[in-house]
């Protein structure tokens, strides 16, 4: 399984939120190197950090990332937007799915031959709603449930690579994307803690909050996982003559 110490981490959306979180996570479990990524420059005060200016729906900016880090062994897509709509605007739909869902796909994407030659892990932080959509933000879930199918199918390709795919199902987190809501809120260090746990365990889905957690066994036991391990025995398989 992939351990945290002594690793090189990347974590997108570094310098806020779970991001930040997942940050001083990292640095507490003995990381070597911690990357995190931000779309404007950013500094910390451990020298074991170094903050990259990285957009991630900016192919330039994710090749430049790339020329910064020497070798990695955990690449978290953490990133994300969440914006409010009612399904009458393409747009939001468009941009959730940029940052979202075509973000990470092409993180992975760069960072792979680094991720192969360490035996590494690539975890998306997505979301219940990846489950099923909240009424007030529908292309949030939209782009959401298409993230953890990308991880689903990453998880495929990258497994015969030695690299792991996790998918992190997090509910409500004290963050300022759920700021102005009056519900219960996992703290935003309570969820790294478990995201990286469950790295270092090899779960493919980690539930990381009490609500999440709510519906784990569900998740894990249930026919879509069932399926998900039933097609996974085709990989490998030769695509059909057409």
């Amino acid at each position: 399984m992939v351990q945290i110490a002594g690793g090189a981490v990347l974590v997108t959306g570094g310098n806020r939120g779970i991001g930040r979180a997942l940050v001083e996570e990292a640095l507490s479990r003995g990381a070597r190197r911690v990357y995190a990524g931000t779309r404007a420059p950013w500094t910390h005060p451990d020298a074991r950090v170094t903050p990259l200016v990285l957009d991630i729906t900016d192919t330039a900016q994710i090749r430049g990332a790339v020329g910064a880090v020497a070798e990695l062994d955990v690449l978290v897509n953490n990133a994300g937007i969440q914006l409010y709509d009612d399904l009458t605007d393409r747009s939001a739909i468009e941009s959730q799915l940029a940052v979202n869902l075509f973000g990470p796909y092409e993180m992975a994407l760069a960072f792979q031959p680094l991720l192969v030659r360490s035996g590494g892990a690539i975890v998306n932080n997505l979301s219940l709603s990846a489950l099923a959509p909240v009424p007030l933000a529908p292309a949030y879930a939209i782009s959401k449930a298409a993230a953890l199918s990308l991880t689903q199918s990453l998880r495929l390709r990258a497994a015969a690579q030695g690299v792991t795919v996790h998918a992190v199902l997090t509910g409500p987190t004290d963050t300022d994307m759920t700021r102005g809501f009056e519900i219960p809120k996992t703290a935003a260090d309570a969820v790294a803690r478990a995201v990286f746990d469950g790295v270092e365990k090899g779960e493919d889905e980690t539930f990381p909050d009490p609500v999440s957690l709510a519906v784990a066994d569900g998740w894990r036991n249930g026919a879509m996982k069932a399926l998900e391990r039933e097609f996974a025995q085709l990989a490998g398989m030769p695509a059909p003559e057409v």
